[in-house]
């Protein structure tokens, strides 16, 4: 899971099993950025459509940009003007896509989680110089 700024740079990266869900590692994503600025906006997919996680993440001063998904029971909990910035997700996408031009970090060739989180830091090193 990376936390990307609207430059594509990458602010925090965690890796994580891929049985866990995505709504539990937002908090453990904001906790380990490397910056001190706490980010305003999150923008993420269908999978952030959670009402805890808009309670928690509003009480701590983020605003989170998901669209609801299908079939949603509840009445929708973001005001749909707010997902103009949905559309800028791209960005996050771009990051990801200079990633996997480094085949370590396509796919996970490592045994251990901290040698592939490492290789994933390597390359955003490079990223970030390039």
């Amino acid at each position: 899971m990376v936390l990307a700024d609207e430059k594509s740079r990458p602010v925090s990266i965690v890796i994580a099993s891929a049985s866990i869900h995505e709504v539990k590692l937002v908090e453990q994503v904001i906790a380990e950025r490397a910056s001190r600025r706490k980010p305003r906006r999150i923008t993420g997919d269908k999978a952030y459509d959670s009402d805890a996680l808009d309670k928690t993440l509003k009480a701590k001063g983020v605003e989170l940009n998901a669209p609801h998904r299908k079939g949603r029971r509840k009445p929708p909990s973001q005001d749909r003007r707010k997902l103009k910035a949905y559309k800028r997700r791209w960005k996050v996408e771009r990051f990801f896509a200079w990633l996997f031009n480094f085949r370590r970090c396509a796919s996970r060739y490592e045994y251990k989680a901290q040698n592939f989180k490492a290789f994933l830091l390597l390359a955003s090193a490079i990223i970030l110089i390039r």
